[in-house]
């Protein structure tokens, strides 16, 4: 066991790490951000504590807002999935999430008390990891809605834990008198002797998400107590740590499932930006997996097949952190490597990592759904479920915090196209006070059907907390308040006290195609920077009602620059559009979307349905004609119905399609030739990935120019190049848009 080290209290923690910056962050926030109320108009507030904390980060060029600037508009499809998580926030006992504490600190828990259940059970190696998600969600749930409720509940949990904190430290149990858990210290001493899995589970991870609770309940409700709980936390964990050497950290992150720790690195570098204290960054790296990973992403050597998914991604969000605060490149480096490790060469179509495989290239068979994938593995691994939700919650953390550093529109598509399929679709579409009813796996196996639920896991963990911070990521700012970045097109409404206005966003996007924000308060001279999605085609904007001419690339932010004033409108039309997205290792394994929504086939059928699309395109390539507009965004097609992923039912689904165009056909009319394939595309994919086209005699140069060229390399013989020739002149009625 590591010798005790010496407690430091908060006037000693002032004294020896960091008074300035304590000084800046601490003092002025906490009188008025607990009881403060909603905000109204444009007038200002008292700096909570997380706007502080968001504010003083030097590294970042753009910055976010804090959750409480940002109001969820009702109505619309994020209003509604927050709702059912609050409803189960409302009614959750915070004695549930005390109990096992209590317990370990050897405190009495009240009659009938129980523990959340789960993994988190009253004698299982991971309890306390569930009970910080709750904190986290009763914190966040508390800023988006200022409702006294949630911050009685995080009032009462931190008291009580400060309560448990000091009778293990007072017994003697804990080599460090800021020992906090839900389970004696065994597990931490026993992973310094490298011990696996079933002996312990995770301690550092379970470790992680109480910190992670407690930080949270200080900068999104003003908790002080919460800062003084973690902090001696932070202190007991540099006391563990500190002494060992890089070769036993490395054996100890290494080690499966025993050696994950979450994002303890991000909540260590999180207490050196609220202390100052080097010691805590000292400790954040600690954390580094350098055995395992670090050093490979450092250099751009990927390595993440077989790897624990879940295990690694959050260690990425740390990396920043420590990045942020110490200013050493490779931690920047090793999370942007990374991030284009996963996406897109990982990456299935609702943005979901990780799945199983058969032997093959890649080596022997993998039956874990929550390992990382072979690169540009996306076909082969659709089977086994796969996509743990933990890991795209994850994932989303790592996208926004590069964005910090690197506004590249990129990170919001990926963020976009996750938050809207994986993450809205990974919460049921039904009220519950009993469970987080949220999936572990959103699955992608033909025929397959959502599990909610999930108590006491870890994907029913981070369901709670996706759920009620919606809004995080709406709008950032650029670091001189000079920018306004629109990134998800989000009903909410945006408190800016600093510029004096507000902007609204008016839209039930996704279930709406345009969105209208809306200036109010005084005047203000900005850029406002509106992402034009990847997917985006015809973009077009308004300005008080005078449309914004010019291009509006895909993937790009459309800046608008003008002295903005009270009632200033700008309207954002983004039709949807009907497209296919193709595996990256089997072209004719597709997915429909429409503008950024998966559409899942409703099937229970486990084979593949096969889709045939190209009778019903015209001369402009659009495959909107094969597809029967239902209600509530569905759409049929080739006999089957195909609906947004995001609504949360259990009915079975297929997310990917086998594409089939037998034969060369234009219109009615068919070549009777073999659709061939060549290099993964089809004769047909090669002729109308030229589309559109503007005339017929348009169209028949490139069917000519493409089947001479098949002629020559011996793909077609000249008799079938008449024949495809033949149906494509014929066809020319039925071409015509």
């Amino acid at each position: 066991m590591t010798p005790a080290r010496p407690s430091i209290d908060r006037r000693g923690l002032l004294k020896v790490g960091g008074a300035a910056t304590v000084a800046a962050i601490i003092a002025p926030q906490v009188a008025g951000s607990a009881q403060a109320a909603p905000h109204s108009g444009a007038s200002a507030a008292p700096a909570s504590p997380e706007a502080a904390f968001l504010d003083q980060n030097p590294s970042w060029v753009v910055k976010p807002f804090a959750l409480d600037q940002v109001t969820l508009a009702e109505g619309t499809v994020f209003a509604e999935k927050r709702a059912r998580v609050l409803n189960l926030a409302t009614a959750y006992s915070a004695d549930r999430v005390l109990h096992n504490f209590r317990v370990t600190a050897g405190l009495p828990t009240p009659e009938g008390s129980s523990p959340p259940g789960g993994w988190d059970d009253a004698t299982g190696n991971l309890r306390g990891h569930f009970s910080g998600h709750l904190i986290t969600m009763f914190a966040q749930a508390y800023a988006s809605t200022r409702d006294q409720l949630y911050k009685d509940k995080i009032d009462y949990i931190v008291a009580e834990l400060g309560k448990c904190q000091d009778a293990i430290a007072a017994s003697g149990q804990a080599s460090h008198p800021g020992f906090l858990a839900a389970y004696p210290e065994t597990q931490f001493i026993r992973l310094e002797s490298f011990a696996t899995y079933p002996t312990i589970w995770a301690p550092y991870y379970t470790c992680h998400k109480i910190m992670r609770g407690l930080i949270d309940a200080y900068l999104l409700v003003g908790n002080e107590q919460a800062l003084e709980i973690v902090t001696k936390m932070g202190d007991w964990v540099h006391s563990r740590l500190s002494v060992l050497p890089r070769e036993q950290l490395n054996r100890m992150w290494a080690i499966y499932i025993a050696g994950e720790y979450g994002g303890m690195n991000e909540v260590m570098a999180d207490l050196h930006a609220l202390t100052g204290d080097e010691r805590y960054l000292t400790t954040a790296k600690c954390f580094d997996n350098r055995q395992a990973l670090f050093g490979a992403c450092v250099e751009n050597h990927d390595i993440l097949t077989r790897l624990h998914a879940n295990t690694h991604v959050p260690q990425f969000v740390g990396y920043l952190r420590v990045f942020d605060r110490s200013n050493e490149p490779d931690y920047h480096a090793a999370a942007e490597n990374f991030w284009h490790m996963v996406v897109p060469h990982r990456m299935y179509a609702h943005g979901g990592t990780s799945g199983t495989w058969p032997a093959g290239d890649a080596g022997p068979a993998n039956t874990n759904a929550e390992l990382f994938q072979p690169r540009g593995n996306i076909a082969g691994s659709i089977a086994g479920n796969g996509a743990e939700t933990c890991t795209s919650y994850n994932l989303l953390k790592v996208s926004r915090n590069l964005f910090f550093h690197d506004p590249d529109p990129k990170y919001m598509d990926y963020y976009e196209r996750t938050l809207v399929n994986h993450i809205l679709g990974s919460r049921r579409d039904a009220d519950s006070t009993s469970n987080p009813n949220v999936v572990y796996f959103l699955p992608l196996t033909p025929g397959s059907s959502r599990g909610y639920g999930n108590t006491g896991t870890c994907c029913g963990g981070s369901g709670l907390e996706n759920h009620t911070k919606y809004q995080e990521s709406v709008y950032f700012r650029s670091a001189d308040n000079a920018s306004l970045y629109v990134n998800l097109f989000v009903g909410s409404t945006l408190n800016w006290a600093e510029k004096g206005i507000t902007v609204t966003q008016t839209t039930d996007f996704p279930r709406q195609q345009e969105s209208t924000l809306t200036v109010s308060g005084g005047r203000a001279q900005l850029d406002i920077l509106v992402r034009v999605p990847n997917w985006a085609k015809n973009f077009q904007v308004w300005i008080n009602g005078q449309e914004r001419l010019g291009p509006k690339t895909p993937g790009t932010y459309l800046r608008l620059r003008r002295m903005w004033q009270d009632g200033d409108t700008v309207r954002i039309s983004m039709p949807f559009g009907l497209r296919v997205e193709k595996a990256l290792d089997r072209a004719d394994t597709q997915t429909v979307f429409h503008g950024p929504v998966v559409l899942a086939a409703l099937s229970s059928d486990p084979a593949y349905r096969e889709f045939s699309f190209y009778r019903q395109v015209r001369l402009d390539g659009d495959i909107s004609p094969a597809f029967a507009p239902g209600a509530a965004g569905t759409f049929t097609t080739n006999g089957h119905t195909l609906r947004p992923l995001y609504v949360g039912d259990t009915q079975a689904h297929h997310i990917y399609f086998r594409r089939t165009e037998p034969t060369v056909v234009f219109g009615t009319y068919d070549s009777g030739v073999a659709n061939k394939q060549r290099d993964g595309q089809t004769f047909l994919d090669l002729v109308w990935a030229q589309a559109p086209f503007g005339s017929h005699q348009e169209f028949m140069k490139t069917v000519t120019a493409a089947s001479a060229n098949w002629v020559r390399q011996g793909f077609l013989t000249r008799d079938e190049r008449t024949a495809i020739l033949a149906a494509a002149t014929d066809a020319e009625g039925e071409l015509r848009i």
